[in-house]
């Protein structure tokens, strides 16, 4: 144990020169755990199909094509977890925990996010809509762009929240057809390498270092395409009746994850000589995958939008991933595709004032009660929404209308049982039986200057 210790050491030195701080991980992203402006926020994400925002770039880029004006927003998003693991009981030779009472995770998430769309049309000879836009959040309100962690966990962890330092997602939309408009983006995220040989003592002092690290961008698709059918079948939405005030939404969003590779090579001097011991990490954190989702939108007489979503998250791709990951891979992860439906509600007061309003049900993915050392936990929850936005068509000093958005979130996660085990050696499995459960609450505002 004593030969192998530096070795030990020199990983997590790696670790930290090529990942920066140390953050909690999730297999979610920000963007589809809370959502990105205060209109998906506050709707619980069954009105981001149709949100005429910068953040159709990551829901329905095709919608970027109704509201012809130019947008730049800056928006502020904070999120508070408290995710819990009660204790039922520890088996007779189990595994030492240590616990800050039942609280596992509390650690908020806090998004700068500015995001613009624009229309280029004018920068070709033939004048058709064409809309540019890009969106980016940084975490802990702008300070921290990369951070990660991928470990296993004796007290138990969450698999779905956590800190996502970086988003970015940048893209376009046109119309296709009369009433048929088509966009598509691309999602930016980091595949990190580190190599490191090094000479060390048993101590852990090291010599003759040479340590490479490097990041390179992973680009995946959203695409998706809009219907307006008073358009599509009557040329016209004000001359179709019922079908006028109808939408239709289909979009694929490609998996995206955070993946570090870490290969170092360390010789101790009089005791492991050249080439010396190699030890191989290969880990992601940060998982989304491939979803669908289709969205219907009704237009009311008095103003009122009325949104039904559903999302088929294919979350069973992931555990062959986890597989070949050299830290979770004897947790034996098995997962589910999941459905997950939404609803939106929003109400234009007048022209200056709006409200909103959602909700949503996400059945968790994972099936596995036991995840050896690793010990995921996940629950299924509730999501329940609000928001509001103000309009003001004629602000001081501008030329231009400024919007003003605010959105609230509730998560509760439902309470579930889960089995702590462990790989090794001399411990009685299960060694604990917890029940986990807990609750998020979400709070987002962002300034939209319109031009």
């Amino acid at each position: 144990m004593t030969l192998f210790s530096p070795c030990r050491w020199m990983a997590s030195a790696v670790l930290t020169a090529a990942l920066s701080a140390q953050a909690y991980g999730a297999m979610g992203n920000t963007a589809s755990t809370y959502g990105l402006l205060p209109t998906d926020v506050g709707s619980a994400q069954g009105l981001s199909l149709f949100n005429t925002q910068a953040s159709a770039l990551y829901y329905n880029p095709a919608y970027l094509t109704r509201d012809p004006r130019g947008e730049l927003t800056v928006g502020l998003l904070h999120g508070d977890q408290e995710l819990r693991a009660a204790s039922q009981g520890t088996a007779s030779g189990g595994v030492p925990v240590v616990r800050d009472g039942d609280v596992l995770n509390d650690t908020p998430s806090q998004q700068v996010v500015i995001a613009m769309k624009t229309d280029l049309s004018d920068l070709t000879r033939y004048h058709h809509p064409l809309y540019f836009g890009f969106i980016a959040g940084v975490e802990k309100y702008g300070e921290e762009m990369l951070a990660f962690t991928s470990q296993t966990n004796d007290a138990g962890q969450f698999m779905n929240y956590g800190r996502q330092p970086l988003f970015l997602n940048i893209g376009g939309a046109t119309e296709l057809f009369n009433g048929i408009t088509g966009g598509a983006s691309a999602h930016v995220s980091l595949r990190s390498e580190a190599t490191l040989v090094a000479s060390t003592d048993l101590g852990g002092n090291t010599s003759y270092e040479q340590l490479d690290v490097s990041a390179k961008p992973v680009i995946r698709p959203v695409i998706s395409v809009n219907f307006e059918w008073g358009k599509v079948f009557c040329g016209n939405n004000d001359r179709c009746g019922f079908l006028g005030n109808v939408e239709t939404a289909l979009a694929f969003r490609g998996h995206t994850q955070a993946r570090t590779s870490v290969e170092s090579t360390i010789t101790i001097p009089g005791t492991v000589v050249d080439p010396g011991i190699t030890l191989l990490i290969d880990t992601l954190d940060s998982y989304q995958p491939d979803i669908w989702s289709l969205g219907l939108l009704y237009r009311l007489s008095d103003g009122v939008r009325v949104a039904l979503a559903v999302e088929q998250q294919n979350w069973q791709d992931l555990e062959e991933k986890l597989d070949r990951d050299t830290i979770k891979d004897q947790a034996q992860v098995e997962l589910k595709n999941i459905l997950v439906p939404r609803v939106g509600l929003e109400w234009q007061l007048n022209d200056s004032l709006s409200l909103s309003a959602g909700a949503a049900w996400q059945p968790s993915p994972l099936e596995s009660l036991q995840t050896p050392d690793v010990n995921y936990l996940d629950s299924d929850k509730l999501v329940l929404g609000v928001g509001g936005a103000w309009t003001i068509h004629s602000p001081p000093v501008l030329a231009w209308p400024l919007r003003l958005d605010v959105g609230y979130q509730f998560q509760q996660l439902e309470e579930r049982d889960f089995e702590l085990t462990t790989t090794r050696a001399g411990y009685t499995n299960p060694y604990e039986v917890v029940t986990a459960d807990g609750e998020a609450h979400v709070l987002t505002g962002s300034i939209t200057l319109k031009f």
